[in-house]
């Protein structure tokens, strides 16, 4: 295996996303992941679909699109974790491993004898997270959780949707399952930094990750304005809360997302615009003035964008340095020739239907290259391979 952790092996027994997320980077960082699962079912997302990737004769195999996207570069095995046969080849490949994932409910492991405790007596240098939705403590840690309902429960559907009283207005969830994929952001960051500790102390660690946890830290900004303030933060729409103008605007034929940083750059719009006044009016010439006069400063924007064509406002922005883009469909950003010449979209070789589409890591190292050699595996598909280098033989 290619990549900075070509000499690590990951235990993977999770499933859905957030820790599989984890599992896929360091994966695609080079580390032999083997992923578990039930005989027969598998990854509960194997069958979160339509759409289900196709065959080489057009029919859908049963590997849905989200399984998909999050299980590339990882071997999978089935165990019975219920059967002692099976929980005896989890503590064999635990031995063998350096880290350990999981998103068990809380306990549930412990009856198999594969919580970290068990797993610590054959291999202490084991490194083992457990991400549930709400931690291993507290009085919700047995409870189920959803990357929806963390959304709203953390507080990032307050703050994300149109203002109440405008078109479509109400709370909204983030596009993407954005709270799993930060949670697995945090785990791999998580494990790599024991990892990197456990190099000097030669001790492994137990991490315990809540879904809940990830979204509370990652409201950020929003979160200091309200501590620092004492005003909740609101929904302001496509409206920057500190920054300003940066919002959505529309065009003659379309619609400018416009992402003025400083002064400087506002200066420059200022002046794309016809308005070079706005420059010095005291109301907009510095940004803690724009952000207080954005009720007068952005009716004058729309005036002014309503009149343009998206295609040459966003010219004459881009060669000022003024930053703004067009809005993107899915499709549109893998036609983007910066997209394209990062190489994001690969076609990895694919045992059932010839090839697969994966978007790639965005890492990008130059003494260690990753590789993208290996597709989300089938259901089991290593399992022989693997038993073999635990010693088992066929009839085992």
């Amino acid at each position: 295996m290619a990549g900075p952790l070509s000499n690590i092996r990951v235990l993977d027994l999770s499933r859905i996303m957030a820790a599989p997320w984890a599992g896929q980077i360091l994966a695609d960082l080079g580390a032999d992941v083997i992923k578990v699962e039930r005989p027969g079912a598998g990854d509960d997302t194997r069958t979160w679909g339509p759409p289900f990737l196709k065959d080489a004769s057009g029919k859908a195999t049963k590997e849905a699109a989200y399984y998909l996207s999050v299980n590339r570069g990882k071997r999978s095995i089935t165990v019975e974790l219920d059967e002692p046969e099976g929980q005896d080849i989890v503590r064999a490949l635990a031995a063998r491993s350096d880290i350990v994932l999981e998103n068990f409910k809380v306990g549930a492991l412990k009856r198999f004898g594969l919580d970290y405790e068990g797993l610590k007596a054959v291999n202490p240098k084991i490194i083992y997270c457990s991400v549930t939705g709400f931690g291993q403590t507290g009085p919700k840690r047995e409870a189920a959780a959803y990357d929806f309902m963390i959304q709203a429960m953390g507080g990032l559907m307050s703050i994300t949707g149109e203002r109440d009283g405008m078109p479509g207005g109400g709370p909204q969830k983030v596009g993407i399952p954005i709270v799993d994929l930060m949670t697995g952001m945090y785990a791999a960051v998580g494990v790599l930094a024991a990892l990197a500790r456990r190099t000097e102390t030669g001790r492994g660690e137990y991490i315990d990750l809540a879904m809940l946890d990830v979204q509370a830290a990652i409201l950020a900004n929003q979160a200091m304005n309200w501590l620092i303030s004492g005003n909740a933060p609101k929904r302001g729409g496509n409206r920057h809360p500190n920054i300003q103008p940066q919002d959505v605007f529309p065009c003659t034929d379309g619609f400018v997302a416009l992402a003025v940083g400083n002064d400087g750059q506002f200066g420059r719009l200022a002046e794309i615009l016809g308005h070079p006044e706005w420059i010095e009016d005291e109301r907009f010439a510095t940004n803690p003035a724009r952000v207080r006069n954005h009720p007068l400063l952005d009716p004058m924007l729309r005036a002014e964008f309503a009149s343009r064509s998206r295609h040459d406002l966003i010219a004459a922005l881009d060669a000022a340095g003024v930053p703004c883009s067009p809005i993107n469909t899915v499709p549109e950003v893998f036609s983007e020739p910066q997209v394209q010449h990062r190489k994001m979209l690969r076609k990895l070789p694919h045992p059932k239907a010839g090839e697969v589409p994966q978007v790639v890591s965005p890492l990008n190292f130059t003494n260690e290259p990753l590789a993208f050699d290996r597709p989300p595996p089938l259901l089991g598909q290593h399992t022989d391979e693997i038993l073999r280098e635990l010693g088992l033989s066929p009839n085992d």
